[in-house]
C-alpha cells in the first residue's frame, strides 16, 4: 500500500478561500467608505478657499443676497483678467448676516471693553458659518 501523503482538503481549501474573499470585501468596502470622506474633505477644503473672498468687510451689507466673488471683490480690487473676472462670476454663495451680538465684560476683568460680533452664514453645497469680531 502506497503511504498517504499530507495534502489539504477540499473543505480545508474552501474554509480558507472563505476566510479570505470576506476580508478581502471588509478591505474594499472601508477603502470606499476612506475614499468618499477624502473627496468630501477636499471639497470642504475647496470651498473654504472660496469662502475666504466673501469675507470682506463689505459681506455686512448683504443679508439674504446672492452674490458672487466678483460683485464682492470688485471695489477692493483691480481686476484686470477676464479669465479671472468669469472665474468669480461663477462662484456664487448666498449670504445671512444674523443681528450682530454685543458681549460685555464682566465686572472681574480689568479691561471694560465690550466685543461685538457678526455670524456670517455663506450657504452653498456646504454650508459655512464665520464670525467677524471688532472690540
Amino acid at each position: 500500500m502506497k503511504p498517504l501523503r499530507s495534502a489539504f482538503t477540499i473543505i480545508e481549501v474552501l474554509i480558507s478561500v472563505l476566510i479570505i474573499s470576506v476580508s478581502i470585501i471588509f478591505v474594499l468596502k472601508l477603502h470606499s467608505s476612506n475614499h468618499q470622506e477624502a473627496v468630501y474633505i477636499s471639497e470642504r477644503n475647496k470651498l473654504s478657499l472660496q469662502d475666504s473672498l466673501y469675507l470682506t468687510p463689505s459681506v455686512l451689507r448683504y443679508h439674504k443676497d446672492t452674490k458672487d466673488a466678483y460683485t464682492l471683490l470688485q471695489n477692493d480690487f483691480h481686476i484686470e483678467s477676464s479669465k479671472s473676472k468669469e472665474i468669480l462670476k461663477k462662484n456664487k454663495r448666498t449670504i445671512f448676516i444674523p443681528e450682530s451680538r454685543q458681549t460685555l465684560p464682566s465686572e472681574e476683568e480689568e479691561y471694560d471693553y465690550a466685543t461685538t460680533f457678526n455670524q456670517i452664514l455663506l450657504k452653498d453645497a456646504h454650508s459655512s458659518s464665520y464670525f467677524r469680531f471688532s472690540f
